[in-house]
């Protein structure tokens, strides 16, 4: 049975997800889906943080922590279903690459809530936790990659120069049509970070 990868790119509210293998050291894409994190995708909900300024007391973490866990739950049955399509299919998603941020650690939430910036790293990172815990949750093994050092990464993973790798990160999209925008490109190359690592010599 052949070993997959899944990449993701998280925005607030959904993300970008790319699965690949390697045949004959290539990659092949096997999945490219946009995976919906909230029940219903408006303001409110893709921006926990935002809304829960104008919320008061224990409403504000009864609401952070809800959409959280419906995160975390929305996310594990879409990559279970991947998972399944492509076990019938004799390929094995097993691990995955996150693009991260670079951010600091967030402060405890009343500061959050006083600093516009800081609700905005905290909405994103909400989700890109939520994602991380869905994956673990479906047996992945997760390696977070910061989304400003990917390129740099995968160039040292994969042992291309970084402008051989942007050229052939467009050129997998070849053939699959719209979307294969950057969103697309750096989940392929987070997948292909983690496939690779997974391959090297421990």
């Amino acid at each position: 049975m052949r070993t997959a990868a899944a990449g993701f790119r998280v925005h607030s509210g959904w993300c970008a997800m790319v699965a690949l293998t390697l045949e004959d050291g290539r990659p092949e894409i096997l999945f490219r889906g946009r995976l919906q994190l909230v029940e219903i995708f408006d303001y409110q909900f893709r921006q926990p943080y935002h809304t829960a300024v104008e919320m008061d007391g224990t409403k504000r973490r009864d609401f952070i922590s809800q959409i959280r866990k419906t995160a975390e739950n929305l996310a594990s049955r879409e990559v279970r279903r991947v998972q399944a399509e492509l076990a019938d299919r004799k390929i094995r998603l097993r691990t995955c690459g996150m693009l991260a941020s670079s951010a600091r650690p967030l402060p405890r939430l009343e500061k959050i809530l006083a600093s516009h910036p800081l609700l905005h790293t905290a909405d994103g990172e909400l989700f890109r936790d939520a994602l991380m815990a869905a994956a673990r949750r479906c047996k992945l093994s997760v390696l977070p990659v910061k989304e400003k050092e990917v390129m740099s990464e995968a160039a040292k993973a994969i042992g291309l120069t970084p402008a051989a790798l942007r050229k052939r990160a467009k050129d997998l999209g070849r053939g699959l049509g719209a979307p294969w925008t950057q969103d697309q490109q750096y989940a392929a190359l987070a997948a292909w970070i983690a496939l690779s690592n997974r391959r090297k010599p421990r």
